[in-house]
């Protein structure tokens, strides 16, 4: 069952027609069970990505301030080997990074084969952020939905897979967040007067993640987006989308494995029948 909202290619999607509080039917004490055995999936699909060394993952979260990016990185870290994946965090620019074109901080960042990237935002802040706040002519940020697909053609190409993720939650959940990270202590060093200024734009964020799913939604890689007012649900939905593409390809990783180590096995009885007759 897919509980994430898959967009197809050229979809016209409105996020108001999404329940940000869907779960599916789930109590939190089904999802918490159908969440481990996710998480054991995810564990041994990472493992047999990292030893087989055939294919990157990919997974790009978006949201809006308080969705929960850091949270689904933290579940997803839980299941995955350290030293084969690494969290990249996109934020404003550095002027080295301003002195290039727009994707070139991110290609340098995407995973390699055998390794799992959690971007943490990612390259479509070039046309959210960018957007909404007229950083950058309307021609020019135009343009890039096409580099874009263009770009992650490439990856695909180069034997990437690669999950988007929107956490989608409602104006009055994120305003009731803010407000948490105030009454409980431990939560103000999360505090940041730009967040509810963020707030004002709402709509405008709104109309630009829907022209993302419309026009960067694609075959090979499609957008999910995920009703995330309920952490539990979110976490849920997440993990099933990215155990749902990993797979596909757990048999070619197997049976890649077992023929290295026949062949590996056939080298070690070679090496000990030279040392018998030495």
């Amino acid at each position: 069952m897919r509980y994430a909202r898959c967009i197809h290619r050229g979809a016209s999607v409105r996020l108001a027609d999404i329940d940000p509080s869907e779960h599916c039917g789930l109590s939190r004490e089904e999802a918490a069970d159908i969440s481990r055995t996710l998480g054991d999936q995810l564990a041994d699909l990472a493992d047999l990505l990292f030893a087989a060394g055939k294919h990157g993952l990919l997974v790009v979260i978006q949201g809006r301030d308080t969705a929960g990016k850091d949270g689904i990185i933290r579940r997803l870290l839980g299941y995955v080997n350290a030293q084969s994946c690494r969290v990249v965090p996109f934020k404003v620019p550095t002027e080295p990074e301003l002195q290039h074109d727009f994707l070139w901080r991110v290609h340098a960042r995407v995973p390699g084969r055998g390794e799992i990237a959690l971007f943490n935002r990612s390259h479509y802040e070039d046309v959210l952020v960018v957007r909404v706040h007229d950083l950058v002519p309307k021609a020019v940020w135009e343009r890039r939905y096409d580099h874009i697909n263009a770009f992650e053609d490439l990856l695909l190409d180069s034997d990437t897979i690669i999950v988007k993720l929107m956490l989608h939650i409602s104006k009055d959940e994120q305003e009731e967040r803010l407000l948490e990270r105030e009454r409980e202590i431990e939560k103000s060093w999360k505090l940041n007067i730009g967040d509810w200024k963020e707030r004002e734009f709402w709509d405008a964020y709104t109309e630009a993640y829907e022209e993302v799913f419309r026009r960067c939604s694609t075959k090979r890689a499609p957008w999910f987006v995920i009703p995330s007012n309920h952490k539990w649900f979110r976490d849920v939905a997440a993990l099933e989308c990215i155990v749902s593409a990993l797979e596909p390809h757990g048999a070619e990783w197997l049976e890649f494995l077992s023929d290295m180590g026949q062949t590996r096995r056939r080298e070690l009885e070679a090496f000990r029948a030279s040392l018998k007759h030495a």
